[in-house]
């Protein structure tokens, strides 16, 4: 992949095109569905397009439209609706289109949306997620354990729900995950006379003491942006810098893994620069 370097010259800025981004991974946590990298020879202006390509463009499942059958519970049919577009749906990209993008033009169809139903009677007791019938195994509440209602004695609830892949600038249900960026941090430490308050004031997370001076917990440095309050605390015998590399972070909703979720950003910013190359082309 490439990006622009820039660099200032007596007030203009000089462009180097072509130059080869390297990326490391500091941590992928599949379990907690987190991943960290970070990314050299770049620019924020392209970690943060980065940035708004996965929150706002890569799609997800979720339910839009809901039909009750039956509700006679403690709260109102719009309440439960919108709890009900709030839980996150595994989502099966290959297998679903967006609806503007499908056959049927929007109309639906087994291609662009999904019916789950839910039935319950059972008179008292907390409706969890996972009570939610789909008629698509492979697209199911990523969290069973949320819950929806609570039914009292002689209370019910019955309704079709339908959902549909969608983007996170239309709505936040749509969002498959936080995505954020900054710069690598770089830390001096000088002469540090109260060490033990540097550490309780960044609670532990980013200093240690080894033989009574203050050294940097390397493997929690890109896990905590901590740091900032030290200079204060140290009386600026601890420096807080920042490189031009970016660490870029991840933390998945469930609906896609990060690799998944990064894989099709990346897919949909090619498809965007060549669109905008064609239309550069057409206006010659």
């Amino acid at each position: 992949m490439t990006d622009v370097v820039r660099k200032e010259e007596e007030g203009e800025e000089e462009y180097n095109w072509g130059v080869k981004m390297e990326i490391r991974v500091l941590s992928n946590n599949k379990d907690e569905g987190k991943l960290s990298f970070i990314m050299k020879d770049t620019t924020p202006s392209f970690a943060n397009t980065l940035r708004r390509v996965i929150a706002e463009e890569v799609p997800v499942m979720a339910i839009e439209d809901v039909e009750f059958r039956k509700n006679n519970s403690i709260l109102y049919d719009e309440i439960i609706a919108h709890r009900l577009g709030l839980i996150p749906l595994t989502t099966d990209l290959k297998s679903y289109n967006l609806p503007e993008k499908c056959k049927c033009n929007g109309e639906g169809c087994a291609r662009c949306q999904l019916k789950l139903t839910l039935k319950a009677t059972k008179g008292s007791g907390i409706i969890y997620a996972s009570e939610i019938k789909s008629k698509d195994t492979a697209v199911k509440p990523v969290y069973p354990k949320i819950p929806i209602v609570k039914l009292l004695k002689g209370q019910s609830l019955e309704f079709e729900a339908t959902a549909v892949l969608g983007n996170g600038k239309v709505h936040a249900k749509w969002s498959p995950c936080l995505a954020y960026y900054k710069h690598k941090p770089i830390i001096e430490i000088g002469n540090v006379k109260n060490p033990e308050e540097v550490v309780e004031k960044t609670q532990g997370n980013i200093f240690e003491i080894k033989n009574g001076k203050l050294e940097v917990i390397e493997d929690n440095l890109f896990k905590y942006d901590l740091a900032g309050i030290v200079e204060e605390v140290s009386n600026g015998e601890v420096k807080v810098k920042y490189d031009k590399d970016i660490i870029f972070y991840m933390e998945s909703w469930g609906q896609l893994s990060c690799k998944e979720i990064l894989n099709h950003a990346l897919k949909i910013f090619d498809e965007t620069f060549d669109e905008f190359n064609d239309l550069i082309k057409e206006a010659k």
